[in-house]
């Protein structure tokens, strides 16, 4: 579906009236999240909207029943969504056109857009759970392209209340109590296997555990006998700790190069834990993982 006929002829319509196209509709300033939405309007309060946030097209009119049950719905679910989307209504009495552009065969009708183009759409008044997962499968694939979703889901971490399991997690390492910390956060993952941020905080607890443990003579024993696995690895954790992240990689990709079968998997799986103590844009982890690649191929 290509919105540019419909664009260009709200351009045209706008010229001729002498206005600019987004002065008609009753509530579309840039702040509201419900917006009337007419012929001269569509380019700025759909079009070009959606390049920074979802826009929900409903497509309704005064005698449709179901619009009446569906329309309420939407319009409370766009006020909670802080921003992520807008809801634009469009009745298809008043611009028939546009209801013909969507090719909308029934009302109510739904439709999604993002980027300047219909992304999903659907039919009928669906239950408010099916319409948020809906929105929530949307929103979730567009999070990291349209900034208004991302803005919104950042804002509502900051709004979030504290997830006490976390809490207690947190509270463990500042105690010193690496072993409680890392239960807890384990125990998030048995109930959440996706929790990234548990995944990532049990990894740097790991590490903060073994920290405290390290053998400061770990790099001498290690640069004296480059078979001795144990040694790498704890002279890797050592180099890292001390902030020699560059030295740690190259000594564990240049015993994987030299060594083989067990020997070789234990250093490659630890040079993979250390690497998710960093951000995955970190230039240092970028050049390691190729040299690990190398080194394996």
């Amino acid at each position: 579906m290509d919105l540019t006929a419909l664009k260009q002829r709200a351009e045209a319509q706008s010229a001729t009236q002498g206005q600019p196209a987004a002065q008609d509709g009753s509530a579309s300033g840039a702040g509201a999240s419900v917006i009337d939405v007419a012929e001269a309007s569509f380019q700025a309060d759909v079009v070009e909207r959606s390049m920074q946030q979802l826009v929900v097209v409903d497509l309704w009119a005064d005698w449709c029943g179901p619009c009446k049950q569906l329309s309420p719905v939407l319009e409370r679910l766009a006020g909670e969504s802080n921003g992520a989307w807008v809801l634009a209504k469009v009745d298809v009495d008043a611009n028939p056109r546009i209801a013909q552009l969507f090719g909308a065969q029934s009302i109510p009708t739904v439709v999604a857009i993002a980027g300047g183009q219909p992304v999903d759409a659907f039919t009928g008044a669906l239950p408010e759970p099916q319409i948020r997962q809906w929105l929530d499968r949307l929103l979730t694939a567009l999070k990291d392209k349209l900034p208004g979703v991302q803005a919104a889901a950042q804002q509502a971490a900051q709004d979030a209340p504290p997830d006490p399991r976390f809490t207690e997690a947190e509270q463990a390492v500042e105690r010193g109590d690496f072993e409680a910390a890392a239960a807890a956060y384990e125990r998030i993952l048995a109930d959440e296997p996706a929790n990234e941020q548990a995944k990532a905080a049990l990894t740097q607890v790991k590490f903060l555990s073994r920290s405290t443990k390290l053998d400061p003579t770990a790099v001498q024993r290690a640069d004296a006998d480059p078979k001795d696995v144990a040694a790498a690895i704890e002279a890797a954790d050592y180099e890292v700790a001390n902030n020699q992240v560059e030295a740690a990689f190259a000594r564990l990709i240049n015993g994987i190069r030299s060594s083989a079968g067990e020997d070789r998997d234990k250093l490659r799986a630890h040079l993979v834990e250390l690497f998710e103590l960093f951000d995955t844009a970190d230039p240092r982890v970028a050049k390691a993982r190729r040299d690990l690649a190398s080194a394996l191929y």
